[in-house]
């Protein structure tokens, strides 16, 4: 199995180290525009491997040949955010990065699966899908394995019980607008509800909504060892072929009444990208919230034909 992560700063070097160390591919290709940036970082992993033990080879390239017959892509080049900018400020420069790569990348590796990080994540990947030409099942964005992460971090320091016992679940676009669900969440097994009150689980609800955004604002740029790790998951339930079922952005088709965008929703992983997008039953409240969340999507895709084609 070869994964090439397109992007070398923050995020892209992240995934490729995490890919590595879980030893579950042969090789990741670590590619960007900048000379010596990717050949540099992948090095500095490869010395690395004695003390981590894993065997996946690591390459810096600059050069597109060296990402061919990839079986996995994880794009995580463009702009990263800064203080005051929202996700859909990146909207028109990334737009045409994510476009260039995806069409470079698709050319060497006509059958692989792409994840997308790049911001605003839900239309890029809608940009990468049209850029590809791949089939919706192996195209998908990386939202909500980072979401529900960072809403389970809190719930753990707030209740003082461990990460692995907290199962969660977020719909919607990745951003303000997204649709984390309490009554999905549980502790062991027990519903969230039981084990807090509802202003704090509230509270809690709208720090994730603001995630990003208050890495951002400590540290000036956005977060990279969250999201490095939410896009690895993905890629070990793809190469895994687990069948692990994980929030994504992935293409609509009426699911949720929503039809012809990329909404995060609950999707079965497997080898051939989304083997299956899982429907919950939502409540009134929920679904006029997932169907906000949708429009706020649609509106930055408009917006984004309108820069096209201005």
């Amino acid at each position: 199995m070869k994964v090439t992560v397109i992007g070398a700063g923050n995020v892209g070097a992240t995934v490729a180290e995490c890919i590595a160390r879980k030893d579950m591919v042969d090789e990741v290709v670590l590619i960007d525009i900048v000379d010596g940036l990717p050949q540099g970082k992948a090095l500095d992993m490869a010395e690395s491997a004695p003390i981590h033990l894993f065997d996946t080879r690591i390459t810096g390239t600059n050069n597109y040949a060296d990402t061919a017959n990839s079986d996995i892509c994880v794009i995580t080049a463009g702009l990263a955010r800064k203080p005051g900018m929202s996700r859909d400020d990146l909207l028109g420069k990334n737009a045409s990065i994510v476009k260039s790569v995806t069409e470079q990348f698709a050319a060497h590796s006509p059958n692989a699966i792409i994840i997308v990080v790049s911001n605003p994540l839900d239309v890029m990947t809608y940009v990468a899908y049209m850029a590809s030409g791949f089939p919706s099942n192996r195209v998908m964005g990386m939202a909500g394995v980072l979401d529900t992460a960072r809403y389970r971090s809190f719930i753990s320091a707030e209740l003082g019980v461990s990460v692995r016992d907290i199962q969660a679940l977020l719909m919607g676009g990745h951003g303000d607008t997204m649709v984390p669900l309490p009554r999905f969440t549980t502790i062991g097994g027990i519903p969230l509800p039981e084990l807090m009150d509802a202003d704090k689980i509230d509270a809690i609800v709208e720090r994730t909504k603001f995630g990003g955004g208050e890495i951002v604002k400590l540290m000036g740029t956005s977060a990279w060892y969250a999201p490095g790790a939410a896009a690895a998951e993905m890629v070990e339930a793809i190469v895994k072929d687990s069948g692990r079922v994980l929030p994504c952005a992935v293409w609509l088709t009426g699911q949720y009444g929503q039809d012809g965008l990329f909404v995060g929703a609950p999707a079965k992983l497997g080898r051939n990208g989304v083997e299956e997008i899982i429907e919950v039953p939502l409540s009134k409240e929920e679904q006029v919230m997932m169907d906000n969340s949708s429009v706020h999507v649609r509106e930055n895709l408009e917006a984004l034909q309108r820069i096209q084609s201005a």
